[in-house]
């Protein structure tokens, strides 16, 4: 039976998330602002828990933390949100990485349209955009500088410690996309400095449809954002619409395990690696891994193998493995992956790789045993 390894598209929701969810549709109803009766109060009460649980998870403050829709969203408050600000300040530089995802390069893109001097950094055959091609770009107008923490197709961490501490210093704004990051790298998303925070919730376990806008406070001030829709005063005016109030509990309730149980998930994470690593050995294929494995988190594999068509390889070993060639936001787009363009990897050994992701209710029996399988058609193939 075919095993699910595409975790960095969508993770599986955590059944105790899903008992959460479930609870609250059922007993909470309301609108988490409605304020003449206790079902609205009740909801809201629904909401402010998840917003504790978010905060906690990421060591800052309740009042900083915002529901959106997801990540997309939040990225796309955070980079057009600073508008009015750039105007009024005449600051419309921004700095951006090859390898961000579609919903930061398109709204980048968008901005320059708009008279804005966008930079975009490639990286390195490592995955990792060095920090001082970005720092070395920073000048007088520099409005803000966008970096993904984790990369989606390779798992390589960026340098996201060493430019937020710089930027700190500089009073440029910094924003971090932290969807692959964000349950699992707890202990440095903790320690960076940055003024805003992007994550969905379906990342880690939690409901699709709900993400975070983490909105860090300087001197008791919020970052200069405004929101980019009409509408009423929720999540004070940055995300206006009705709270999902389920889907945010769900966030919430991943939060909190992914707290709780984050050293152990990350150790049974490294530990798979290992295993589908061995596997690779013995099976005798060539390959290689795409991106620097010293700064890979321990959940992500891109690897290419010489002469395997990706597309023929998943279509062909479907019985065995989910895995994808590239981000779900580009799947339909057959060109080779952008990502991997971006750090100098030849077409042909692009359209030869694939990601494989896996997650902590992952069963490592059953992940290599489907990987064996899914090897021996990828020999059939290039045979």
């Amino acid at each position: 039976m075919s095993i699910y390894l595409d975790y960095n598209a969508s993770a599986p929701v955590d059944l105790r998330v899903l008992d959460v969810i479930v609870e609250v549709y059922k007993n909470k109803i309301g609108n988490a602002d409605s304020r003449t009766h206790n079902y609205g109060e009740n909801a809201r009460s629904v909401v402010e828990n998840a917003r504790k649980q978010v905060a906690c998870l990421l060591n800052v403050s309740s009042d900083e933390v915002f529901f959106t829709s997801g990540a997309t969203e939040s990225n796309n408050i955070a980079i057009q949100g600073l508008k009015d600000y750039a105007e009024s300040t005449g600051k419309k530089h921004i700095i951006t990485t090859a390898i961000e995802h579609k919903a930061v390069l398109e709204t980048v893109k968008y901005l320059n349209q708009e008279g804005f001097d966008v930079e975009i950094i490639s990286p390195d055959r490592s995955g990792r955009v060095s920090a001082d091609s970005i720092l070395n770009k920073v000048h007088d107008d520099t409005l803000l500088v966008s970096v993904m923490h984790v990369n989606n197709e390779t798992g390589i961490i960026q340098p996201v410690k060493e430019i937020g501490e710089y930027l700190d210093t500089k009073g440029v704004l910094f924003h971090i996309d932290a969807t692959q990051s964000c349950g699992k790298l707890v202990d440095e998303i903790r320690d960076l400095k940055y003024n805003m925070l992007s994550f969905s919730a379906h990342k880690l376990m939690g409901p699709q449809g709900v993400g975070v806008l983490v909105l860090k406070k300087k001197k008791y001030k919020l970052p200069p954002v405004k929101g980019i829709m009409f509408g009423g005063q929720q999540e004070h005016g940055i995300r206006p619409g009705t709270i999902p109030v389920a889907l945010v509990a769900g966030c919430g309730k991943a939060c909190e395990l992914a707290e709780r149980e984050y050293k152990e998930n990350t150790l049974k994470g490294h530990q798979i690696k290992i295993k589908i690593l061995k596997e690779l050995d013995s099976s005798g294929i060539e390959f290689s891994i795409n991106g620097d494995p010293d700064y890979c988190v321990g959940s992500t594999l891109n690897i290419c193998m010489p002469g395997v068509s990706s597309e023929a390889l998943m279509i062909t070993a479907k019985e065995y493995c989910g895995v994808s060639n590239g981000s779900a936001c580009t799947s339909k787009n057959y060109a080779p992956s952008y990502v991997l363009a971006a750090m100098g990897i030849p077409v042909d050994q692009i359209e030869c790789s694939i990601r494989i992701s896996w997650g902590p209710d992952s069963d490592v029996t059953e992940v290599i045993s489907n990987i064996h399988g899914f090897l021996n058609i990828a020999k059939q193939i290039r045979s």
